[in-house]
């Protein structure tokens, strides 16, 4: 007797699968009003980043894992525990008393939302066409842009009007009903294999990068770079990653499968994923400085050069899902290369008079580079894998960009504080790193006297002129690989 197959209901689906993707995305920028908040209530303002760096961390090491994991046991059961991991840790995050039990919870809430982000996008991937996911995937990363404009406004409105607990809180209510949506909407086949799961592979994957991301994450600022322990992480990482690597070559069913690596297109969209990861961290963490500080424009300002970059990377994603189709991968990520060269470009060009239009225009031309390469790569490799290995396929590029920021987040810290450093002792100056802060405010500036706020201005700029230069050349770094991806429309198999 043949069972009926219930039949997914699509558009309710899909509405369910951006709602999750909204929590995941929304969480790492509405904490970022709160903090202040939060470290005035807790106290330890030393371990203010480790806030960031907790969520970031462990939700960047477990995306590979789930990946795999949802290709193993279906997409449902895997997305399901790491969305009640995730809302049990934001739960406990609003119970925190001290910054290490915030810090212990964040890690909690990352070991959940790294399930989140990849099995949303392949769930996607599963239940409709390439030619309609082209168009569909616009509609997911439009779900980043929304969360980069809305997560700030609605931290700060929490914490004005109610207390910083509930910038964690709000995400249960969305979560739950995520989570209900995808369980009675979502239809998977029954799976019937027996699967073996990679155990040793998952544990040397999760050490070695949780090593690798703790160097780059705290170096400089824990410990010297140049220092035995550092070089030390350095190594025990890399021995750790390259015995995971040989054993992935030897299992059934390796959590890394490395020949999906082997299709020059998943390759090169993989690590294009990475350099533009490394320039959206350097834009986002340094342009309110820059606006804020140089130009002296107030924070809300500031925050709209950053908002225009969430304005063009949906623009583009949704028209990003009808030129691929007609253009093929290469020429639409080709256009998105040469924008965020455009826009990484006017950056570098940009200087104390050029105003805040200018800096949201370069921003602009960031967003569209970012639209048209990221929906270009997800829907290529999604139609470029078969259906059991495209959950490791997207769960791979999207690692890729977090390993980008988290790259990018220590490469252009390290840029900046060496070139501030250079520029006070040239001046021979007694200012420390720190007192870019008094910049940061209209109260503190104009307490500064002339002399010493023009020379912090001066200093603040160069040294961003530097950082914005290493964006470039990762935009530039960008381009080159683009140009390697073969010509054509790259899709391989398409399963549904």
């Amino acid at each position: 007797m043949e069972i009926q197959q219930k039949r997914t209901n699509r558009p309710l689906v899909l509405i369910s699968v951006m709602l999750a993707m909204f929590v995941g995305a929304v969480e790492a920028t509405i904490v970022t009003t709160a903090m202040p908040s939060i470290a005035a209530d807790l106290g330890g303002f030393s371990r203010y980043s480790w806030i960031f760096s907790a969520y970031m961390l462990m939700s960047t090491v477990t995306v590979l894992i789930y990946g795999k994991l949802a290709d193993l046991f279906g997409r449902k059961p895997i997305l399901f525990i790491g969305m009640a991991i995730f809302l049990i840790g934001s739960i406990l995050c609003g119970f925190a008393v001290t910054m290490e039990q915030l810090i212990g919870y964040r890690f909690l809430q990352g070991l959940g939302a790294g399930a989140v982000m990849p099995i949303a996008t392949t769930i996607v991937g599963d239940i409709y066409t390439t030619e309609e996911r082209a168009k569909i995937q616009g509609y997911l990363s439009s779900v980043w842009g929304i969360s980069a404009v809305s997560g700030p406004v609605i931290g700060g409105m929490l914490v004005q009007y109610l207390n910083w607990k509930f910038v964690f809180w709000v995400n249960v209510p969305l979560g739950v009903l995520a989570i209900l949506g995808i369980y009675l909407f979502l239809h998977e086949p029954v799976r019937e294999k027996k699967v073996s799961i990679d155990y040793k592979g998952a544990i040397l994957l999760t050490t070695s990068l949780s090593v690798i991301l703790y160097w780059l994450v705290e170096g400089g600022h824990s410990f010297s770079r140049q220092s035995i322990y550092s070089f030390a992480l350095v190594g025990i990482g890399i021995v750790l990653f390259a015995i995971f690597v040989r054993v992935e070559k030897t299992v059934a069913e390796p959590m890394m499968p490395f020949s999906i690596w082997k299709n020059p297109v998943i390759l090169y969209a993989n690590l294009v994923s990475m350099t533009t990861g490394v320039i959206l961290i350097g834009i986002s963490s340094y342009l309110p400085t820059f606006v804020t500080g140089v130009m002296e424009q107030p924070a809300i300002i500031a925050g709209f050069t950053l908002t225009s970059m969430s304005i063009g990377w949906p623009i583009a994603s949704s028209i990003a899902g009808h030129l691929l189709i007609r253009y093929g991968t290469f020429r639409v990520s080709f256009v998105g290369g040469l924008s965020l060269i455009i826009g990484t470009g006017l950056f570098v060009l940009m200087n104390a008079e050029s105003g805040p239009w200018w800096a949201a225009l370069a921003s602009f031309f960031v967003g569209i580079g970012m639209g048209l390469t990221s929906t270009s790569f997800i829907v290529t490799i999604q139609g470029a894998v078969v259906h059991e290995q495209r959950g490791s396929a997207t769960a791979a590029n999207m690692f890729m960009r977090n390993l980008g920021n988290t790259v990018g987040a220590a490469i252009f810290g390290a840029v900046l504080n060496g070139s501030l450093l250079y520029q006070f002792n040239k001046q021979q100056s007694d200012f420390q790193v720190d007192d870019i802060n008094l910049l940061l405010t209209a109260s503190s500036r104009e307490a500064l006297p002339a002399s010493e706020l023009h020379s912090l201005q001066t200093t603040l700029d160069i040294s961003l002129q530097w950082v914005y230069l290493s964006v470039a050349l990762f935009a530039l770094l960008s381009l080159l690989l683009i140009l390697r991806i073969p010509r054509g429309k790259g899709y391989h198999h398409d399963n549904n």
